[in-house]
């Protein structure tokens, strides 16, 4: 087997994940069920951006939409099960980045 050839399933997670905010998503959802409004507040995205982000992990199978009927309509999104196992890798970018990131003032 070549190691220097790039598996495509590897090449389409990064894909995924590599898109700007979807990590940021994840690690929010990490803690529980959100609202739209609080997931973007807490990280500063566009509503806009947001939603997009949403759909495709929606999409993906790594967000779930859960829509209440209560009025107002209450809709909170939570990881999968496929979203929650991502959790192991994001402990390990959230540790190197400790150890490894700086932040320039």
């Amino acid at each position: 087997m070549d190691t220097n050839i790039i598996c495509p399933k590897f090449e389409k997670a990064m894909s995924l994940l590599g898109q700007r905010w979807t990590g940021l998503v994840i690690y929010q959802l990490l803690s529980g069920p959100q609202r739209f409004c609080t997931i973007e507040s807490s990280i500063g995205i566009s509503g806009r951006v947001l939603s997009e982000r949403l759909k495709d992990l929606e999409n993906q199978g790594i967000v779930k939409r859960q829509v209440y009927p209560e009025t107002p309509v209450r809709i909170e999104y939570s990881l999968t099960e496929k979203g929650a196992a991502l959790k192991p890798l994001m402990d390990k970018i959230q540790e190197w980045s400790q150890e490894w990131v700086t932040i320039d003032s």
